[in-house]
């Protein structure tokens, strides 16, 4: 009990910090969307290891992050992103609700981009969770690259939902 304790008094601290101070700082980040088992989280980009794309993004170019691919029990998840921006990207897994209680052991802020391309493009369609997508390549209709690029995007809202404590 008294381990929790103190981990309670520290969030306390910690989260009332600039209220003590007398000031508030308040930081806004560009927010996207991404598509998980049918439904819509938000998430915020804030590094990359590709320094193009963290360049295109105006993110944290952070090499460091590309050794977390081949790492034992890697802690990196998918996300789709499709080539030709014909729609939001996939996440394998978000946070499930989104905050504390998250009971989603599979969920990792850490993504290894895949880029998909739709072989006819006429025929591309919204796929919205990696079970359609999957099913769309078995079928012939996309193809997945593999990319060695690690983006860190941690889902802070779901659509119409529930988010982390302080967003809006």
């Amino acid at each position: 009990m008294h381990r929790r304790s103190a981990l309670l008094l520290l969030a306390m601290l910690v989260s009332g910090c600039a209220h003590l101070t007398g000031q508030r700082s308040e930081t806004v980040l560009p927010v996207s969307r991404a598509w998980v088992d049918g439904r819509q989280v938000e998430y915020v980009t804030t590094d990359i290891s590709d320094a193009t794309m963290a360049s295109a993004l105006g993110v944290n170019y952070v090499p460091r992050l590309r050794h977390a691919i081949g790492a034992p029990q890697s802690l990196l998840e998918r996300v789709y992103k499709f080539s030709g921006n014909e729609q939001i990207s996939i996440f394998q897994s978000a946070p499930l609700p989104i905050g504390a209680l998250n009971a989603d052991n599979a969920y990792s802020p850490l993504w290894r981009l895949v880029l998909v391309t739709w072989r006819a493009p006429h025929t591309a369609r919204v796929l919205t969770s990696e079970e359609e997508l999957l099913a769309a390549e078995d079928a012939g209709q996309v193809r997945l690259d593999l990319t060695d690029i690690v983006v860190n995007c941690p889902v802070t809202k779901a659509v119409g939902g529930e988010g982390l404590s302080g967003v809006r």
